[in-house]
């Protein structure tokens, strides 16, 4: 390299330094170091050693050493913990919580066992379901976000969203025995409160239908997203927007757009396809 490309760099290395570009101050300086992602990862891989000890796990565990390795698993998570945190109360009364977390994601399995056919064991829906990796993410963010965690919890769910394809902020709330079938596309915003026995299919969006917008335009986090109460099924590609109930025992069929509210037991369908074919190429 020569010496005009060297100052060249050291010109342009001066201005991305710089603050004097309007649009350079969107983009903060942390008040922390950000967390590190490579913990976080780690972390999340000692989580489901810990919630799943017979399945995420290298070495050999009985009956007899399960809790010999979940209070090793456990000490390593409590430094991980106290790094990412940078508080040993906080990280306390979360590892309290995770008993809690094993008991609704055992829930989630037999729900997502139990609604699918091809499921042929337990154990299949711990291994290869997607939606499973996606619940524990989101069940460990959740919590960490009840307790005011910053930036922690949308990394952990993010990183459940980039390796499945289902997007769950973790402000929502889930309720018990939440199952989703396939799962790639869905999305559930972060102020959805969705019930128990609850089941969704692909391509499922809880979203927002509009915003509320502050005196300098900027959107106000208010509640936004559906509320989706107990034993509703939501079949593929449809979308439910806007602050709704959806009652319970309610069945939405696929490629629904709903943004009213729904009646418990109802039972909402798309129009049948027309049934005459003129124009086909017979294939």
């Amino acid at each position: 390299m020569n010496t005009t490309h060297i100052e060249s760099l050291k010109q342009i290395a001066g201005t991305l330094s710089q603050s004097e570009v309007k649009e350079y101050g969107y983009i903060p300086r942390p008040a922390q170091s950000s967390p590190n992602v490579n913990r976080i990862k780690e972390m999340m891989s000692l989580l489901k050693s810990i919630f799943f000890p017979d399945f995420f796990d290298d070495a050999e565990i009985s009956a007899y050493t399960q809790e010999s390795h979940i209070d090793v698993y456990l000490e390593r998570l409590y430094s991980l913990l106290n790094e990412l945190l940078c508080q040993s109360e906080r990280t306390l009364t979360f590892i309290g919580r995770l008993p809690e977390i094993k008991r609704l994601l055992a829930t989630d399995v037999k729900a997502m066992h139990d609604s699918d056919p091809a499921a042929t064991s337990y154990s299949e829906v711990i291994l290869c379901y997607p939606a499973i990796q996606a619940m524990v993410h989101y069940r460990v963010a959740h919590e960490l976000l009840r307790m005011d965690v910053p930036v922690l919890p949308r990394i952990i769910t993010e990183l459940a969203h980039s390796a499945t394809g289902i997007d769950i902020h973790p402000g929502a709330r889930i309720g018990e025995y939440f199952s989703i079938d396939h799962g790639t596309g869905v999305v559930i915003g972060e102020t959805c409160v969705i019930g128990n026995h609850v089941r969704l299919y692909q391509g499922v969006t809880l979203g927002a239908k509009g915003f509320t917008f502050d005196h300098e335009g900027l959107p106000l986090n208010e509640p936004r997203h559906p509320i989706i109460e107990d034993h509703v099924i939501i079949y593929s590609n449809s979308t439910i927007l806007g602050r709704i109930t959806i009652g319970h025992h309610a069945v939405i069929g696929g490629n629904i757009w709903q943004v009213y509210a729904v009646p418990p037991y109802s039972r909402i369908i798309q129009k049948k396809a027309t049934s005459s074919f003129t124009d086909g190429l017979g294939i």
